[in-house]
């Protein structure tokens, strides 16, 4: 450690060594620093988590994209500490540009990956993977840009009072802890519920880049020449103005984006605190189309073949009680209701402003056939594993898993041995589960990795897939806007207690579309994609 009045080597600056000259006792001077490192380390962690959620919701499954985002930004941080090391004989002036230079990057990150997004998804070729590379390059320069904040943060502390490095070290971590505490809480529970997700980044890249600012520009503010006060007090105001003309263009931008994504008929958008619910059409004749977090849930010209298929095979037998977990759009209740012997159905969704909206926007109400507000229909807004636990005997004829793709990673539990345990639990003797388990074609081993979880879990099951022929939106609950308009599919298993598979049939109140000899075709196809020997599927070891 060099001692506080050494000699500087020859051509040395003059910050390299002695203490800095502040304009308040050291004391002071010491706590706006551990205050600024306490901000610093708060807004670090709102960008870390505003990138997963942002790529979790855009790309899709949310442990992988945790993974990439946190393990990226973890080694960046390493290789910006180092880099940090030829800054730290201009400490003041580097930490002032860096924190510039982050407040810009991270505070403009959320826009720039729904841009990213919105424009180029369907591109196709390298385009289609734009997301995914720039969610990468910002992990990059932002993981860089934290990682070069503590050893100049570190130097700048020793400047105003030297000490032992390990109580310079305990004091800085512990501020950096608790701000990364701070900044953690706010993420879920004030800046995405009041502000969202482009506002929230933007207002932290301008706290960022204010607390910086300060520090450097009051605090150690005789350490700069003039050039380096006025380059940093440009520098600042230039963030500042980027980040305030953004954030009063970012009402404008969503909705430009979203009509980039969903289509120039977007009626209703709206953040439940569960998922995001977006309607477009569904008045004036227009076709209805119901995103959940950016997947198509129903819509198009076959939208109703998906509900179809679902719900009538399983009503081909005793159905007087029917349980529909998931549902809450109302879409599967309406075709419950259309088979005569139906007494009760209950309804479990995990998000009320989706049931909310499923029993008052016109369009939705009026696809649903009002379903919602049938007297026979009892909702509860609930998650669906906590709520078949509570579930006392066999209390269903019809248990109805109308949940979303088993690949998502905040579904793979509703597809768990243990899920359907406590389904099996609910039926009666004679009871039916049916589960939508993704699409066949494209993702066979994940339809058959259902399979073998219902079969461990006591089922057989008789798989059957039918295909949707809408040449508009990808249809179903598993496709992402952007992707492949070919001809897809949505696969079923059809599952009964014990060892005889149930049997492929249609009741007396037939659907619209489905056939019964469409509907053994297309078991018959099903079964031909077959992946034997997979494991079966647990809450602690989910294989999706």
């Amino acid at each position: 450690m060099i001692e506080p009045h050494a000699p500087a080597p020859p051509g040395a600056p003059p910050t390299w060594t002695g203490p800095a000259r502040l304009p308040v006792r050291p004391g002071t001077g010491r706590f706006l620093v551990l205050v600024c490192v306490f901000v610093c380390a708060a807004c670090g962690l709102v960008y870390e988590l505003e990138l997963v959620a942002f790529a979790s919701y855009l790309i899709g499954d949310s442990v992988t994209q945790a993974s990439v985002v946190l393990s990226v930004m973890v080694f960046a941080m390493g290789i910006g500490s180092l880099g940090a090391k030829r800054l730290r004989w201009h400490a003041a002036a580097g930490f002032g540009a860096v924190e510039s230079a982050i407040a810009l990057v991270g505070g403009c990150s959320a826009m720039a990956l729904y841009a990213v997004f919105a424009w180029t998804a369907g591109w196709g070729g390298l385009w289609a993977d734009g997301p995914r590379c720039l969610l990468v390059a910002f992990s990059l320069a932002i993981g860089l840009l934290i990682g070069a904040e503590v050893p100049l943060l570190m130097e700048l502390i020793q400047r105003i009072r030297r000490q032992d490095a390990g109580g310079a070290v305990a004091d800085l971590f512990a501020a950096d802890y608790v701000g990364a505490l701070v900044g953690g809480l706010a993420f879920p529970f004030l800046l995405l519920p009041f502000l969202g997700q482009l506002t929230g980044a933007l207002l932290t890249g301008a706290v960022n880049v204010i607390a910086g600012s300060a520090l450097v520009l009051g605090l150690f503010r005789r350490d700069l020449g003039r050039r380096a006060r006025w380059t940093l007090l440009l520098a600042g105001l230039v963030v500042l103005a980027v980040l305030g003309s953004a954030a009063a263009l970012a009402g404008d931008f969503e909705r430009a984006a979203r009509r980039a994504v969903y289509g120039g008929d977007v009626r209703v958008a709206v953040r439940t605190g569960v998922q995001e619910v977006v309607l477009a059409g569904g008045t004036h004749g227009r076709p209805l189309h119901l995103f959940l977090d950016g997947r198509l849930r129903a819509g198009g010209g076959d939208g109703h073949r998906y509900d179809e298929a679902l719900v009538d095979p399983a009503l081909a037998g005793l159905h007087a009680r029917v349980l529909i977990l998931g549902g809450g759009d109302g879409l599967a209740a309406r075709e419950v209701l259309r088979h005569r012997g139906v007494r009760r159905v209950d309804v479990v969704d995990l998000d009320p402003g989706l049931v909310g909206l499923a029993r008052r926007d016109p369009g939705l109400a009026a696809a649903n056939g009002h379903a919602l507000t049938d007297r026979r229909v009892h909702v509860d807004t609930a998650d669906a594993l906590a709520w078949l636990r509570a579930v006392r005997g066999p209390a269903y004829d019809v248990v109805i898993a109308d949940l979303p793709d088993p690949g998502i990673t905040a579904s793979t539990k509703l597809y768990s041995q243990e899920f359907y345990g406590l389904a099996r639990r609910a039926l009666t003797a004679d009871g039916r589960l049916v589960v939508h388990a993704g699409p066949v074609t494209s993702r066979p081993r994940a339809f058959w990795t259902v399979a073998a979880t219902l079969r461990t879990a006591g089922f057989a099951v008789s798989p059957y897939r039918v295909a949707g022929h809408d040449s508009g939106f990808a249809a179903g609950p598993d496709r992402p806007p952007g992707a492949s308009r070919a001809p897809h599919d949505w696969g079923f298993l059809l599952a009964a207690p014990g060892r005889t598979p149930p049997p492929l049939r249609l009741g007396a109140d037939r659907p619209r579309t489905l056939t019964r000899a469409g509907l053994v075709a297309d078991g018959q196809a099903a079964r031909r994609t077959r992946i034997a020997g997979l494991p079966a599927s647990t809450l602690v070891h989910p294989r999706y």
